[in-house]
């Protein structure tokens, strides 16, 4: 049991430095999570509301994100992305988001 524990916690680990490393790539500067499964990147550079762009990457691209400004209005110009999602869904999401941002400026 112990040895899955460890699996697990490298797995999420391994996907969360993925999903940092590829949201600070993609231009939505992003701080390594220290807890949870979900990255907080900054979306101003777009020029749109969390809102807006939670909704735009929905409809345009077919990625799920949540709204910072869900958590409070400090988490205006954030988004939440979760990363507990196998690698596949992950990279997919990451190429997805990548030409979305492109789109914006």
């Amino acid at each position: 049991a112990e040895t899955d524990v460890q699996e697990m916690v490298r797995s999420y680990d391994q996907r969360r430095q993925i999903v940092v490393a590829g949201l600070n790539t993609i231009g939505l500067p992003t701080f390594t999570p220290r807890g949870a499964f979900y990255a907080f990147p900054d979306i101003r550079r777009t020029g749109l509301t969390s809102d807006q762009f939670c909704e735009k990457l929905l409809v345009e691209e077919h990625v799920a994100v949540i709204p910072g400004s869900a958590f409070g209005a400090s988490g205006e110009g954030f988004v939440r992305v979760c990363y507990a999602a196998n690698m596949a869904n992950i990279e997919e999401a990451l190429t997805r988001m990548d030409k979305f941002v492109k789109r914006q400026n």
